[in-house]
């Protein structure tokens, strides 16, 4: 796992550095307006936080990618695996997956404990980002998007690029048999005298990312956790729902003409 760009609101994954015009990040929860329990940078328009703090903090995130607002592609999402193709920017309903080979297009998921999950096909320069929590992964929201890629643009998983970003670590993940078994036994394990299980969402999610044939050495796993690391990033866990959103974005910038 790679060392990755730090900026103060935002992260640049290495696995993508060698790509000219491929801009991806996600974003910290430093750097904004909002003030506490959304502090700082709350880019989740979906919480309880003012929706001019919001638009600002976007604005200066994206600024610091020199991406507009405008060109932003986002959905609410709903824990699932509907994957949207996005050829153009604007906001939808109902999908954890967006998908896109247009540039100047930058595809977009919220997270504040769920697993971002950032793909580049440089051969077909196409992208997507994916939202998965516990019951995205366990419908395999991943594989469903990688499947997309293909159908849509041609794209083969050994092309592939992954990022899988900041969420909850397996420590601090506790949940009951009826959320692990999910998931496959190398990725969660058991507390029996507590009765609970502790899951991985990033070692579940870079699992179908290599069975879908993407190459261990293009997966590049974030080393940080939204719990482990809460004064960088926002739990909705370890905050109690009272907490702001980070976004994961990538896409190509369109060529000059």
């Amino acid at each position: 796992m790679s060392a990755r760009t730090r900026h103060p609101l935002l992260l640049r994954p290495a696995i993508f550095g060698a790509f000219p015009g491929l801009i991806a990040a996600e974003s910290t929860r430093h750097g904004g307006v909002s003030p506490d329990p959304y502090a700082s940078l709350n880019l989740g328009f979906n919480t309880k936080d003012g929706d001019d703090n919001v638009a600002e903090n976007r604005r200066r995130f994206l600024a610091a990618l020199n991406i507009l607002p405008a060109q932003l592609a986002t959905s609410h999402q709903v824990h699932g695996k509907a994957v949207r193709i996005a050829r153009q920017p604007g906001h939808w309903e109902g999908y954890d997956a967006l998908i896109t080979d247009q540039k100047g297009v930058f595809v977009a998921v919220g997270t504040a404990d769920c697993t971002p999950i950032l793909i580049y096909d440089p051969v077909r320069e196409a992208v997507g980002a994916i939202h998965a929590g516990w019951r995205g992964t366990a419908q395999q929201v991943a594989r469903t998007a990688l499947l997309a890629m293909h159908r849509e643009f041609g794209t083969r998983p050994q092309d592939c690029y992954a990022y899988i970003g900041t969420c909850i670590d397996q420590s601090h993940y506790e949940v009951d048999e009826t959320v692990a078994r999910h998931f496959d036994a190398e990725h969660k394990r058991e507390d029996a005298v507590r009765g609970k299980w502790f899951v991985s969402l990033k070692e579940a999610n870079k699992g179908q990312l290599l069975e879908m044939g993407v190459p261990e050495g293009q997966i590049e796993v974030s080393l940080y956790s939204t719990w482990t690391h809460n004064e960088d990033y926002f739990s909705h866990r370890k905050e109690n729902g009272a907490t702001g959103r980070m976004l994961a974005v990538i896409g190509l910038m369109a060529r000059s003409s």
